[in-house]
């Protein structure tokens, strides 16, 4: 499928721009090609620069504010040039998608409310800037699809997806905006737990996968929040059973969400957890699981497990 952006023709100048993906689906951490085409009208039109960014609508830090625009990466693709009167000019491009962008498609279904577009910026002189918008879809990288898979087996449905503005406290990240991922509790694991959004942080050489736990008390209209935080490589994907591997993890983190609540004040909320409120830990190391299930060994050789 091939997917294209066209700007409307500016009054003084006649320049138009016409982006081009031919393939307008991608994952994290992989190029997209495409092809920006301006074409000029009655007059020489000099071009600053052409920048290509990723926009999309993010809610903000204040629950009351109202979602907006943000463009979240940008890239340069071309200097200095003329297009001449009455001609055409193309720049190739292959634009890094990083890491962290935000996935927008789920088993080949849209994530509703989600939306992401590549604008192209065209900077005129002496002083105008055109772009053109063509859409995006970001799929799941194949960590991150055996996480989401295996929380589907184990019972959880999501509510939820979207995007929020900025950072999480102490996790590194390089976007100014994270994903969260929000499920009804599978009934297994209902009880300590009422709510869960999972967050992914995602290098190229591994994924951290956030649980961030919630238990509610209706009647009293108390919470209690818990953060998990666990790791794993790309590399070690394809050899890992990601059923257990996820269940070993929902129970390392209900355990300790469960401890937490025991020994708590609640005569108020906990706004956020001590538990990011350290740098992380190092990756585990290929070959090392994360933990395993009612007692196991782990998966993936070793015992130990990663979550902090």
């Amino acid at each position: 499928m091939r997917l294209t952006g066209v700007s409307r023709e500016t009054g003084w100048t006649g320049l138009s721009v016409q982006t081009t993906l031919p393939n307008p689906s991608t994952r994290p951490g992989l190029r997209l090609p495409g092809r920006v085409t301006l074409a000029a009208g009655p007059e020489d039109v000099p071009v600053r620069h052409i920048r290509l960014g990723l926009v999309t609508t993010v809610e903000p830090d204040d629950p009351s504010g109202a979602r907006r625009l943000m463009q979240f990466h940008q890239v340069p693709i071309a200097g200095r040039f003329v297009v001449p009167a009455g001609r055409r000019r193309a720049v190739d491009f292959a634009m890094p998608v990083p890491w962290e962008t935000p996935v927008t498609i789920f088993g080949g279904v849209p994530l509703l409310s989600l939306r992401m577009g590549l604008r192209t910026e065209v900077s005129v002189d002496p002083d105008l800037d055109q772009g053109a918008m063509v859409p995006v879809f970001v799929h799941p990288i194949p960590t991150q699809q055996h996480v989401l898979a295996a929380l589907d087996t184990l019972g959880f449905a999501i509510r939820q997806a979207g995007l929020q503005e900025g950072g999480l406290p102490g996790v590194e990240q390089t976007l100014p905006l994270h994903q969260r991922w929000g499920y009804w509790v599978a009934p297994l694991y209902a009880g300590p737990i009422t709510e869960m959004e999972v967050i992914f942080v995602t290098n190229s050489a591994g994924l951290e996968a956030i649980l961030w736990m919630d238990r509610r008390l209706a009647l009293a209209g108390i919470t209690h929040q818990s953060i998990s935080r666990f790791r794993i490589w790309h590399a070690d994907a394809g050899r890992r059973d990601w059923v257990a591997t996820v269940d070993g993890w929902l129970r390392k983190a209900i355990n300790r969400h469960a401890a937490a609540a025991s020994d708590a004040d609640w005569s108020a909320q906990l706004s956020e957890s001590a538990h990011v409120s350290r740098h992380p830990d190092q990756p585990v190391r290929p070959g090392f699981g994360l933990g395993g299930t009612a007692g196991g060994g782990g998966v993936g050789g070793g015992g130990g497990g990663d979550g902090t």
